[in-house]
């Protein structure tokens, strides 16, 4: 039935994602029944079918990572007081959208990497809004992927950790998503939350552009105020993404789970020209990152 009812109204992949667990909680309620067990899956329900419904973001409620038979194979907790150049570097420096993007918004104070935007008349590239990326020089194929953050507030730049390939967005080469693709970790918006996606071209033989899958929105405590972990673990079968060790979905989206390396990258984005409108020269935003770990099997 819940796959008639997708397949009719033509839902995208986080609407049918948020429908399909709905069912679940809902059956849940009835299957070892508990009083306990019935309040929160009615209350999964309910936030599951407001996602669908209205696009509200849910709580993460799955298992707890385990990482069990995984070793921790990078890690980079930013103490010193500049940027290790043997692990990192400074990405997509120049014109970038509405702004530009500039090792200058990449700083390191009390054993964090932070990342800055901010409007600055005599930049690098010139006068304009500034953003920050860095990239490690290593790629990588599966494990688990976790960075320790304070995401940037605002509705302007946005904070993000992704994985990312080198050909994604085209067919030949991502072949959806198996040869290649963009997994993003986490975005944060201007919300109390943050959105997992999956970008690849190529899927179920599409010559044309690239598909994506919006994952989901998800709770997270406080974002910009205090430190919360954002983790995928990648396996040979699926991708599952957490918040604080927590699952909030996990996708096979695309023809098949990438077989290739990707980058990692850590990103102040900069949006569109637009998203600055009425901004204030002497607006700044911080995207404060505590460490970031890589473990494999």
């Amino acid at each position: 039935m819940v796959e008639w009812i997708i397949e009719k109204l033509g839902l995208v992949y986080r609407e049918a994602w948020a429908l399909r667990e709905a069912a679940e909680s809902f059956k849940g309620i009835f299957d070892n029944f508990s009083f306990k067990g019935a309040v929160a899956g009615g209350v999964a329900v309910v936030e599951l079918m407001s996602m669908l419904l209205f696009g509200t973001p849910v709580s993460p409620r799955g298992q707890e990572i385990d990482l069990s038979g995984y070793e921790l194979v990078f890690y980079d907790e930013f103490e010193g007081d500049t940027l290790d150049s043997d692990k990192w570097y400074y990405r997509g420096s120049g014109a970038d959208r509405g702004g530009f993007t500039a090792p200058s918004q990449v700083s390191l104070k009390d054993g964090n990497v932070v990342l800055t935007g901010e409007y600055l008349a005599d930049g690098e590239y010139g006068a304009g809004w500034y953003g920050g990326e860095i990239a490690l020089h290593e790629w990588y194929k599966n494990g688990y992927f976790e960075i320790r953050c304070i995401c940037s507030e605002g509705d302007a730049f946005w904070s993000a950790f992704w994985l990312q390939a080198e050909h994604p967005y085209e067919a030949e080469y991502s072949n959806g998503g198996v040869g290649g693709a963009e997994l993003d970790i986490f975005e944060c918006f201007d919300e109390d939350c943050i959105t997992s996606t999956i970008h690849c071209a190529g899927v179920d033989g599409e010559k044309e552009g690239f598909q994506s899958a919006i994952l989901g929105d998800f709770k997270v405590p406080e974002p910009y105020e205090q430190y919360n972990t954002y983790g995928l673990e990648w396996t040979e079968d699926e991708y599952i993404f957490y918040i604080n060790g927590v699952e909030t979905t996990r996708s096979t989206f695309g023809n098949g789970v990438c077989e290739e390396k990707l980058q990692p990258i850590v990103s102040l984005c900069t949006p569109d020209a637009e998203k600055f409108e009425g901004f204030e020269n002497d607006y700044q935003c911080q995207f404060i990152v505590d460490y970031v770990k890589i473990y494999q099997k």
